[in-house]
């Protein structure tokens, strides 16, 4: 792979013709109903992604309870245990990530956001309709893969298409409807883990509810136009000028005037994609960065999000009332989203991570120490609106730190290694509240917190209001 230059100089970006023009014209379109459809349209799919990720803290308790799998296991890598199902899932996660993100940098960013929705959607209904933990592991995993792809996909998609303006808050109306799938799925769980329709266990049913709607956004992937900086960066340029040509048409017809004059930017250099890119001046330093903070960011978010009934139990909680609690935690997952949407492009992406998790660190070790009904869930809510807040800031983050060329490739290696970590927190935590109870729990998340305030703290750059060709130059 040739080096990159230590300089490009900044070009003209003139109607039609290089990757710094379609950049260009992109990023100088207004905030119009055709912007936040194509948002949606995404938001959607990843609806169904979360609601099948966030499901594995609400079915829990039903697995336990029809005698598949136990609470905690006397070893360490106890498979029969929650915490083999919740590694499972993040073993899939982590082999989509690593392995598979990179199709999308290949194939393009529609057809493998498609494709990924119709993968987990079948796995996850075959899984639903096992009996043992060892086939509801491995149809787990592979469900996961699917899930993996979607969530890097996603992320790509939407950083863009959407012009540089309006990407935090993008990302925050992205992850507002994405974590409305969470007190869904909550209150689906509360209310069918108890019952057997049909004669079969009701956290199948929860289960089904959301992967068979998945396959409702296979219909809607028609309205979803090829990413135009994708294309143009694939030498594709008359694509790109013709996919863009029509969404600036409807842009202009929705906002009533002549859209503003594109800005000059960088012309991204014309190299092939390669995973050696991401290990040379000046991504290597973000990919070290990305990679320490996501190992220990899914530590504190999923030890907590996957592990809210059982670590109510744990508190002296039945598990109905765990169940409900859970439900009322569940529904201020939206909440955090949607509260950034005011502060998203104002505040730095860095900022709001940081602040995001010494929120996690400081409520979740006033959670350990409450024993009211009240206190617990007031702070599981606090807890929940951080690591939401948390959530919008690095998805938006690591995806604009890199070039188009390589975004899902490199999104997707950074993003693996909170998979992987996230893979051992289950049993982790497990080990963790069998031997040290449920202060041990958020000891480890608040030390977890705290490395990640450290990581993106000191050497995370400024992205905000960026062209995404800048940022990576």
């Amino acid at each position: 792979m040739a080096a990159l230059p230590t300089h490009m100089p900044a070009r003209a970006a003139a109607p039609g013709g290089t990757t710094a023009a379609i950049s260009a014209r992109l990023d100088r379109l207004p905030a119009t109903r055709s912007i936040w459809t194509l948002v949606a349209i995404l938001a959607l799919g990843g609806w169904f992604e979360f609601y099948d990720l966030f499901f594995t803290a609400y079915v829990g308790p039903g697995l336990v309870k029809s005698g598949i799998y136990a609470t905690t296991t006397a070893s360490f890598f106890g498979f029969s245990g929650l915490g083999g199902f919740v590694a499972a899932s993040f073993a899939g996660l982590f082999i989509g990530t690593l392995v598979f993100s990179s199709l999308a940098d290949r194939l393009g960013r529609k057809s493998v956001f498609t494709f990924s929705l119709l993968w987990y959607s079948i796995a996850t209904v075959i899984m639903a309709s096992q009996s043992t933990a060892g086939s509801i592991n491995l149809w787990r995993l592979i469900a996961g893969i699917g899930i993996g792809v979607e969530l890097v996909t996603i992320d790509t998609y939407t950083s863009e298409l959407v012009p540089k303006h309006l990407r935090g808050r993008a990302f925050a109306v992205l992850h507002g409807i994405q974590f409305s799938a969470v007190p869904v799925c909550a209150f689906f769980a509360w209310w069918l883990l108890p019952l057997k329709p049909f004669g079969l266990e009701g956290w199948r049913w929860v289960i089904w509810i959301g992967a068979l709607g998945a396959l409702l956004v296979w219909v809607i992937r028609r309205r979803l136009p090829e990413s135009p900086r994708w294309l143009a960066q694939q030498g594709r340029v008359e694509e790109a000028d013709l996919a863009l040509s029509r969404l600036e048409q409807r842009v202009k017809a929705e906002f009533g005037r002549p859209l503003p004059t594109p800005m000059d930017t960088v012309e991204p250099p014309v190299v092939k994609a390669s995973y050696r890119e991401i290990w040379l001046p000046p991504y290597r330093r973000r990919t070290i960065m990305l990679m320490v903070f996501n190992t220990f960011q899914s530590i504190g978010y999923y030890g907590f999000a996957a592990w809210v009934p059982t670590l109510l139990i744990a508190k002296g909680v039945t598990i109905m009332h765990s169940l409900l609690y859970s439900f009322v935690i569940a529904i201020s997952n939206p909440v955090g989203p949607f509260l950034a949407i005011r502060v998203a492009d104002k505040i730095e992406r860095k900022t709001l991570i940081v602040l995001s998790a010494l929120g996690i660190a400081v409520f979740g070790t006033l959670f350990a120490f409450q024993t009211s009904p009240a206190a617990l869930m007031t702070l599981g809510v606090l807890i929940t609106v951080s690591s939401a807040l948390l959530s919008v800031g690095y998805h938006a983050y690591q995806s604009e730190l890199f070039p188009t060329r390589v975004r899902a490739r490199a999104v997707g290696l950074v993003y693996s290694m909170s998979r992987i970590s996230a893979m051992f927190s289950g049993f982790l935590i497990a080990f963790a509240l069998r031997h040290l109870g449920i202060f041990g729990v958020f000891g480890l998340i608040g030390l977890a917190m705290a490395i990640v305030m450290g990581s993106i703290g000191f050497f995370g750059p400024r992205t905000n209001g960026l062209n995404l060709d800048e940022i990576s130059h």
